[in-house]
C-alpha cells in the first residue's frame, strides 16, 4: 500500500487524536490503531510515524516512558498539557480543512 499523502500530511493530528483517546500508546499500538478503525484502508508506516513522534516530543507536546514488558523495553508516549491544547486545535484546522476539500469535491453541497 502506497502512502496516502493526505494521511501524511494529517499524521501529528492523527497521532494527537489517538493519544488523546487513548491516554498513551506505544508506536506499534498506534500503527495498528489506525489499521483497525478504517478497516485498512489506511495505514501509518513505521518510517512516517517515529520521526513524527520524535517532532512531538521535542516540539513540547508529547511526553515518554519506557518498560520492561515480556523483556523488552516498550516506549510509551502520552499528551503534555501543552499537547492536549494542540490537539483541538490541529482536529479543528483538519476538519476545516477536510470542509473546504468536500465543498470543492462535491459543489452541489455548497448550493444548497
Amino acid at each position: 500500500m502506497e502512502p496516502n499523502p493526505v494521511v501524511k500530511g494529517s499524521l501529528t493530528t492523527i497521532i494527537l487524536k489517538l493519544l488523546e483517546d487513548n491516554g498513551r500508546m506505544y508506536g506499534y499500538e498506534m500503527t495498528k490503531a489506525v489499521r483497525e478503525s478504517t478497516a485498512n484502508k489506511m495505514s501509518i508506516t513505521e518510517a512516517a510515524l517515529y520521526p513524527a513522534l520524535h517532532k512531538l516530543v521535542e516540539d513540547g507536546l508529547l511526553t515518554t516512558t519506557s518498560e520492561k514488558v515480556d523483556g523488552r523495553i516498550r516506549k510509551y508516549y502520552a499528551l503534555t498539557k501543552q499537547g492536549k491544547k494542540e490537539t483541538h486545535s490541529k482536529i479543528q484546522a483538519l476538519k476545516e480543512a477536510l470542509d473546504s476539500v468536500q465543498l470543492i469535491l462535491n459543489p452541489k453541497l455548497s448550493n444548497g
